[in-house]
This record gives structure tokens, sequence and C-alpha cells, in this order.
């Protein structure tokens, strides 16, 4: 239900008005002056103002500058009789949605404000978006206390309000793009477009159109203009994914875009310039392919001015418990899953630790979402995992890890240290969690870390 503030200094007037919009169900507050009326504004959400144009004292515009510095966004309409139409109109050129004139016929009027109300939703559902994107791929939502990942943090935090190009190296399934939002969403391009595309899932015809758009009639099938990616990032973000798997004609392109900041549409002849943030990510070590010839020298140093190595999973283990805990939150908030879940099994987080993740963060996220779907329980155990994920694990073999002329005593003595000690980094040195971790009493777990002098 939208909130109208009436302000008028005719006493009857506020009243009438709210009687009439409360019956098309808006709620109304009142006030008699300018000065009552932003007093109201500043402890009430409201979504359109409906004042007087003459008031004593403080009038209608001068309200309306008033409120507009309060919310640029909050639309004013003005009341105002015949003789003060050209005031009116300058209030429109400030910033007022609309004015009607005394006396008004009432379907009008109600006409005019569900038209201000409606095109305050939208600005406000914009806002809530924006907001809503800015915590998702603010630092919040990048998670991790490794070194690796703190270094990355680092990066991004240095990096976000420069317009360097930006190449971010990975594997696949550790989170490129995640960082790429995350970039965006801390620079000052926060409020324009972030476009993102993969270069590895058009063919190259279609790339090349997706990319830089294409002018009607420049190919069969193309019955009308289109504006591609770059056009469409203009004074915002592009991410391009996948960069290693542009072809050599499009490389060249993609460099002659960089060097004059102008590109043309598939089958068009007019340079367009174009103001954007390059951030290129890629699953592929780009020196490599440059050096097999398969990646353009140029192009990798015009992209190569920040990189930032994403690390994979297995290479950051003690953020897994981390990740698993903001999983667990996230689908039990989006899915409400019954029961309630509480966390996972110590046997799960043992397999979950030695396992080497080669889908990286990504698998991680949907082992757990699936396990979710599947748990029985409030905690998520062994057989709730994929078996795909249970039979890799089985097949893991320990023995492929220990030299053949290894003593058993000196080796059980190694594994046992090695247990002790990942068990403790995990439970951040809290004796008593890693005895539940590895499933023995506190007294034990007590003399073992004397023994080894932990």
């Amino acid at each position: 239900m939208e909130t109208i503030l009436i302000v008028d200094d005719e006493k009857n007037y506020p009243p009438v008005l709210g009687a009439i919009l409360e019956e098309e169900g808006y709620e109304t507050l009142t006030a008699n002056s300018g000065p009552e009326a932003l007093e109201i504004l500043k402890n009430a959400d409201v979504d359109l103002v409906l004042t007087d144009m003459k008031m004593p004292g403080m009038d209608g515009i001068e309200l309306m500058e008033r409120v507009k510095r309060l919310d640029p966004d909050l639309p004013v309409i003005m009341m105002t009789a015949y003789g003060t139409v050209e005031k009116a109109v300058e209030a429109m050129e400030k910033g007022a949605f609309s004015y009607i004139l005394k006396p008004f016929d009432n379907e009008r009027m109600i006409l005019y404000v569900k038209k201000a109300c409606s095109l305050y939703r939208i600005i406000k559902e914009n806002r809530r978006l924006k907001s809503d994107m800015a915590h998702r791929y603010g630092f919040g939502n990048l998670i991790g206390k490794s070194k690796t990942m703190r270094r990355v943090f680092e990066m991004i935090e240095k990096v976000s309000p420069t317009t360097a190009t930006i190449l971010i190296e990975g594997e696949s399934g550790t989170g490129k793009e995640l960082v790429a939002r995350a970039i965006h969403y801390n620079s000052p391009r926060r409020e324009d477009p972030f476009i993102a595309v993969n270069c590895s899932a058009l063919a190259e015809s279609l790339l090349e159109s997706e990319l830089f758009g294409h002018e009607k009639g420049a190919f069969t099938g193309a019955a009308s203009m289109k504006k591609g990616r770059f056009e469409l990032a203009d004074t915002g973000t592009l991410f391009l994914d996948e960069i290693g798997e542009l072809s050599q004609n499009l490389q060249v392109k993609l460099l002659r875009v960089l060097q004059e900041k102008t590109f043309e549409r598939v089958g068009g002849t007019r340079p367009i310039p174009v103001d954007i943030r390059l951030i290129v990510a890629t699953n592929k070590r780009l020196k490599e392919e440059v050096a097999e010839g398969r990646f353009r020298e140029d192009l990798f140093f015009r992209l190569n001015v920040i990189p930032i190595g994403i690390p994979p999973l297995r290479e950051r283990r003690e953020d897994i418990s981390l990740l698993v805990d903001h999983f667990i939150k996230k689908y039990a908030r989006e899915r409400r899953i019954e029961p309630p879940l509480t966390g996972i099994d110590p046997e799960v987080g043992r397999l979950f630790y030695e396992y080497s993740w080669p889908g990286n963060v990504r698998e991680l996220e949907n082992v757990i979402e699936r396990a979710m779907i599947l748990c029985p329980t409030g905690t998520i155990r062994v057989a709730d995992l994929p078996i795909e994920f249970r039979s890799s694990m089985d097949q893991m073999d320990v023995m492929d890890a220990i030299p053949a002329d290894a003593r058993l005593e000196e080796t059980l003595d190694l594994v046992e240290r090695k247990m002790l000690e990942r068990a403790l980094k995990r439970c951040d040195n809290i004796q008593s969690s890693a005895a539940d971790l590895l499933g023995i009493g506190k007294s034990v777990m007590s003399k073992k870390v004397k023994k080894h002098g932990l």
C-alpha cells in the first residue's frame, strides 16, 4: 500500500483529498505547511507528495526543492489554481512529476496519482535489486580465511576504484565471475551495467554478433538492428569469461576496441565510441597459449594489466568448513528445507577435507545442495552424499602415498601427527572440537597432543 502526503494550507482540503485517495486503497498523511510536511518526511516512508502551489511561508516549489534533496526520485504533484499555471510549468521544469488544476476532476487526479506511484514503485524496486546485488557481490559473499583468499580480497579492494583491465585466472568452478562482480559492485561504476559473456558458449559467427551487435540485413536472419554486449555495457563493466576460447579473428577485433575505444557493428561502417571497464577470465594459462601461438601476444599484454589468480579449493582446504556453513545457510533460507539442517556429520567433514574437489567451489555447492534435498535428518551424513562422490572417495588408495620401504611405527606416528595437526587446524586449535572430529575422547586427544609436542 503506497503512502501519499497531502500538503495544503487550507485545513479542509487535505482530509477531503485523503478520503478520496483512501477509497482507492492508498494510505494518506496530511500537513498544512511546508515545514510540517518536511518533518513528516523525516519519519515516514512516503511514495508521493501532493502539494498545493501557493502556501504562506514555504510555497510548493520551495517544498519540492527541499523534498528532492531528501530523495531526488520521490514524485511531487503540484495542485494549482488557473492563475498560477506558469508557476506550475516552472515546477515541472524543476522536477515536479505533474500538476493538476483546482478545482480538479477526481478521476483525472487519481490517474495522475496512480502513474506517479507506479513510477516510484519501479524506482524503489530497482534500488532494492541494486542493493541486493551490491550485498551479494560484496566482500561478504566471497568466503575464505586462507592466506590465498585474503590476498584475493586485498587485490579486489585495491583494483575496484580503478578502471584498469583485470585478468582473472583460475580453474573452472573457483568463482572467477563472483570476483569480477565483486570488483564491479565495489567500483564507481556500480550503478551502471555489468554485462557478462561466456566466450566458449557460442560459435565464432554468433559470438561476433553477440559482442559487437549487427546492422539490419548484415546476414541472413538479421531482420533488425541489434546492439551488442559492448554497446550494452557502455559506462559499466564488460566481463568476458573464458577469453582463451576467442578465435584469432575475434582477438584482433577485441584488440582494436581496446586500442581505439570504438567498434563497428557487424555489417556496419560507423565507428561507435564505447566507455567500458573490461574484466576477462580464463581457466587456461594465457602465457602458455601465447607460447603455443594460440593467443595473440599483443592482446595478452593489453589484458594482463592486473592479474588475479583464484586458487583451487584443494589449495585452501581451511576454507571448506566456512563454505559448507555458507551454502547450508543459503539453501536453508532459499528452500526453507524441513527439518532445519544444523550441519554435517564429522565423517562428512573429514571426507570433504580429504577430497580433491576437481570441480572446486561449484562442485562443493552442488554436493551440499543435493545433500540438503535428500537429507532426512538435521545433519548431512555420508549416506546423503552423491553416489559418484562416495565412489571417488572409495577409490582413493592411501597406500599410493606411502613409500614401499616405510617403517610401520614411524609411518603410523607420522599419520597420527598429520591427522592431529589437520584436525586442530580445522577446529581453530580447540582440542575438544578436534577430538569430536577424529572420534576420540578429550583425554586421549590431550595425551596425543602432548606426545607429538603440538
